[in-house]
């Protein structure tokens, strides 16, 4: 993708004069025009632990939802963990409050979903849907891959209870991952590297094959429940794809990458066809992911260098104009991030964007928050077009390697069709704030987990 520009003065006046601020919703009616009649909205974050960059989303989500009939928000979190939200928001199920639906994201990174700004969301979205009828409330769905085990056992409650007998072919078929112990990545490392051949490939494949048979029956027998039965079906789909991205993952790292963002756009179009059955029309959806996921994969130096794609690239390549990519970025502040790989949450530092950056362009723009459209064509739309660097934390932040850790070449007007930029972000706050994220932070040295 060649060298990243430094920012030059035309590039940053034309940022400037493209900017609308972020100032009441005059900045919504216009990303609300941006989208249009568009199906699909893919929402961004720079870092997986900003409060901006949740809140942001959280506002222009609820005007979709409210001004446009949107009909539900898929996150980068996993499957049955979000089905509980999802049972909450749309009022069923048995917890009382919106921290107690979150209860199941426990699983490092639990701040990623376990933070004050997510509950708010969650408690405005049961509060809508408490005034419509049940067929028309929205819904709360997860798209990641890494609910192996958590997975496994709610298929198993709903085949224990709807049908015995294929639950008890269920245990024996699943039985095989007891072989390698209770750790994915465990059984990743041993069946990736040849100790088992396919793994337990097969056992999960028949499983689901049995689970789409029953689901496919479901829909059609009066007083089934439909919605139970298609969250039995993905989570059957979600151990399907787990084996593979695990036994993948240790070798070839593009590999499992792609299995994981392939395996979120199908969960998306599983959704958007589960919600067209129900509801006898096109659903409408936004997506809520890091920025490496939902913008458009070709326009990075993982998609050209590393044949890396994207939910953001699957998207847009099956749905054109259809989908509305929208990214975010930050130059400075703090965030919620980890050192270490399930390390606790800490409050770090986010170090000045570099001057070779797309974020130090935006800054130098002296606006403090900011959105910019990028579909189509303008002056500032050709000023970015040259390939520079753009910054990503994800659940893990380390300052002192940030070039190589949390920098990639890319070209923003490819990537996104508009962006929204916080000159300065805070850290999200957990639900659970330990000692780790009340303290200072020291020095890191380690890449970021998108």
């Amino acid at each position: 993708m060649g060298e990243p520009a430094l920012p030059d003065g035309s590039t940053v006046d034309a940022v400037r004069v493209a900017a609308i601020p972020v100032a009441g919703d005059d900045h919504h009616a216009v990303l609300m025009d941006l989208i249009g009649a568009a199906h699909y909205v893919l929402l961004g974050e720079a870092t997986h632990g900003s409060h901006e960059f949740y809140r942001e989303r959280a506002r222009i989500t609820q005007r979709l939802i409210t001004d446009k009939g949107f009909d539900g928000v898929a996150v980068e979190g996993d499957w049955p963990d979000a089905w509980r939200v999802n049972r909450f928001v749309r009022g069923r199920g048995d917890d009382l409050s919106a921290a107690g639906a979150l209860a199941d994201f426990r699983r490092f990174p639990h701040w990623m979903w376990r933070n004050h700004d997510v509950v708010e969301f969650i408690d405005w979205q049961r509060d809508f849907n408490a005034r419509r009828p049940e067929a028309l409330r929205t819904g709360f769905y997860g798209l990641d891959l890494y609910s192996l085990r958590s997975s496994m056992q709610a298929v198993l409650r709903h085949l224990g209870q709807a049908d015995p007998a294929a639950a008890r072919r269920a245990v024996e078929r699943y039985s095989c991952f007891d072989h390698f112990g209770h750790d994915s990545r465990t059984y990743g490392l041993m069946a990736g590297l040849g100790s088992s051949e396919k793994g337990c490939e097969d056992e999960v494949v028949a499983v689901l094959v049995d689970m789409r048979r029953r689901a496919a029956a479901a829909t059609s027998v009066a007083g089934a429940d439909a919605e139970e039965a298609f969250a039995a079906e993905q989570n059957a789909r979600l151990v399907k794809n787990a084996e593979a991205y695990y036994r993948s993952m240790y070798l070839s790292d593009v590999s499992s990458w792609n299995l994981r963002d392939m395996h979120m756009a199908e969960t998306l179009r599983m959704i958007a066809g589960h919600l067209a059955a129900r509801m006898g029309r096109r659903p409408r959806l936004v997506v809520w992911e890091h920025n490496s996921h939902i913008g458009d994969a070709r326009a990075t130096e993982m998609g050209q260098r590393k044949g890396e794609l994207n939910v953001g690239q699957l998207v847009r390549e099956r749905h054109g104009d259809d989908a509305v990519l929208v990214g975010f970025s930050t130059h400075q502040g703090s965030v919620t991030a980890a050192t270490d790989w399930d390390g606790p949450a800490e409050r770090k530092q986010v170090r000045p964007s570099r001057p070779d950056s797309y974020e130090a362009v935006m800054h130098a723009a002296g606006i403090e928050r900011f959105l910019l459209p990028l579909r189509g064509t303008g002056r500032h739309v050709d000023a970015l077009s040259q390939s520079r660097l753009e910054r990503a934390i994800g659940v893990l932040y380390r300052p002192d390697t940030e070039r190589y850790s949390h920098y990639f070449a890319a070209q923003l007007p490819r990537q996104f069709d508009a962006l929204l930029h916080f000159d300065t972000t805070r850290a999200v706050e957990p639900l659970e704030r330990g000692p780790a994220w009340r303290e200072p932070e020291a020095p890191e040295t380690y890449p970021s987990g998108l």
